[in-house]
């Protein structure tokens, strides 16, 4: 990968689609993750206004830690880039209250997992809204396109997606060339939605270059009788999250009426 030209080209084209909009710059919700760096990072890179939101909901001292300070970092670096913190965790917390209880409290717990992702979806609207701003995805081509690993109108409700083209280990390069903070380049990938250690790898069971090499022997129409031991394990991984999560991948169904019938 031509790794500079392709900063430069995602640079540009980030400028260029908010000029468009007629739009004065950007927010994205920095979690201490490495695809919210480098998002982040190449928003501010464009020279337009940047927002960078801290949303903590009962987050681990850890992935606050690195955000406080890669939105440090940034704004060291760009007089464009500013930052505000909204303390989430009291909003969730009343919402747990205010929803009726269930048999299976794991049930519950996962439900909430994807609440969180939802809260901080319409908190970066609200900012968006109010100094006009696109909210920047974070997403990247393995979760988005993959194996769906985001929240359906959470963490995949945004205005435009500049790593979305990007493999996961592409975006590490991305980040290594953009000077991101170690202590991000090194931490284990984690969505943050569980209050709790738990990494992507934990969740999926397989790592991002694992799920990289799946995605592209399914691309290339491999099937599952191709493969032995480890790599018909991930391979079954990758084409069970990409077959379940299918709906986030696809535009919204519609219903189509005949004309006969109107």
């Amino acid at each position: 990968m031509q790794t500079e030209k392709v900063i430069e080209h995602i640079v540009d084209w980030l400028k260029d689609y908010a000029t468009k909009a007629n739009c004065k710059g950007f927010v994205i919700g920095v979690s201490g993750g490495i695809d919210s760096a480098v998002t982040s990072t190449l928003c501010a890179k464009t020279g337009l206004d940047l927002l960078c939101l801290e949303m903590p909901i009962h987050q681990g001292k850890n992935q606050v830690t690195r955000a406080d300070r890669h939105i440090a970092w940034l704004m060291e670096h760009f007089p464009n880039v500013n930052r505000q913190e909204v303390n989430l965790t009291p909003v969730f917390d009343s919402l747990v209250d205010a929803l009726p209880g269930v048999e299976k409290e794991e049930d519950r717990f996962m439900s909430l997992a994807n609440t969180r992702a939802r809260l901080r979806m319409t908190t970066l609207y609200y900012f968006a809204a109010l100094k006009g701003y696109l909210v920047a995805g974070t997403g990247n081509k393995v979760e988005d396109f993959g194996i769906g690993f985001y929240t359906k109108y959470g963490d995949g409700g945004v205005d435009l997606s500049p790593i979305a083209d990007l493999l996961k280990t592409e975006v590490y390069e991305i980040g290594g060339a953009l000077g991101v903070n170690q202590d991000i380049m090194e931490a284990a990938p984690t969505d943050g939605l569980w209050g709790d250690h738990r990494t992507d790898e934990d969740q999926i069971g397989a790592s991002y270059p694992e799920l990289e090499w799946a995605m592209q022997m399914n691309e290339e129409g491999k099937t599952i009788d191709d493969f032995s031991d480890r790599q018909k394990e991930v391979f079954v991984i990758f084409k069970k999250f990409n077959t379940s999560n299918k709906h986030k991948m696809i535009p919204i169904p519609i219903c189509e009426i005949p004309e006969a019938l109107k």
